[in-house]
């Protein structure tokens, strides 16, 4: 029987610099909960992990989603779209995390990442940075084809420009450089705890090999294949992620502390 969860409420986390603006969802359930962080892709927003976020709360977790700064020209949170870099990006994701350990309802020992595409990409790097912190790492098409994509098409440090427009947003030298010559799979396999990864063969923006290579780079990992999916799932199969990661989380959570454990 799972939990109800309370509307979302809005939560401003401090940031060096700025601050971070996100929504949290929260079960009705009392005593510590374990809790997951929810990052957006490229262009993204919190928003896009509402229909995650209630259900994961129903189920007895804690679930916070947020903007990253300056992760698109809409951002609630502080900073320009130039100003972000894959760095700046999963120093975001760590501050949440911070904010997250210091709830005191919250269980410091079975905090969750979940991340789509470049939000992906960026929780795996902060799993990475932060191994013992993280009980488990839960991805929708990871983009950990970022560094070989740029580095490929700017292969030159010192010809990168100050200024590119990209996919709806003004990225800036700094984003490039962040990811330069990045040995992505050497990156995020110093995180060795559970992992899933969801990834559609159809996926033209982020090829299923990568995930792949991933699921063999980690040391704990298991790899969902949607047949016919792209980059973004259809409503079915979006909720079948969402149940998926769901049962990710609750199986790790070990104690039965989660609804339906």
């Amino acid at each position: 029987m799972s939990d109800r969860a309370t509307p979302a409420k809005p939560v401003t986390i401090p940031r060096e610099g700025g601050q971070i603006y996100g929504e949290m969802y929260l079960p009705k359930a009392e005593g510590k909960r374990p809790a997951v962080i929810m990052s957006h892709g490229y262009n993204g927003s919190y928003q896009d992990y509402a229909e995650e976020g209630r259900t994961f709360a129903s189920h007895g977790f804690v679930a916070v989603a947020y903007d990253f700064c300056g992760g698109t020209p809409r951002s609630k949170s502080s900073g320009k779209t130039v100003d972000m870099t894959i760095g700046t990006e999963r120093d975001d994701l760590l501050a949440v995390l911070s904010y997250v350990q210091s709830l005191e309802y919250v269980d410091r020992e079975r905090i969750f990442l979940l991340g789509a595409s470049q939000g992906g990409f960026v929780s795996a790097l902060a799993a990475a940075a932060r191994p013992e912190e993280i009980r488990g790492l839960a991805m929708y098409f990871p983009a950990l084809c970022i560094p070989h994509d740029w580095t490929k098409r700017l292969p030159d440090r010192e010809a990168i420009p100050e200024e590119m427009e990209f996919w709806g947003m003004t990225l800036g030298r700094g984003f490039f450089l962040s990811v330069h010559g990045m040995d992505v799979f050497q990156e995020i396999s110093r995180y060795t705890g559970g992992v899933l990864i969801i990834h559609g063969d159809r996926d033209e923006i982020v090829p299923l090999s990568y995930s792949e290579r991933a699921k063999e780079a980690y040391e704990n990992a298991e790899l969902a294949v949607f047949p016919g999916e792209g980059h973004g799932f259809s409503p079915k199969k979006r909720t079948e992620a969402i149940r998926l990661a769901l049962k990710f989380m609750q199986d790790r959570c070990g104690d039965g502390a989660a609804a339906g454990v």
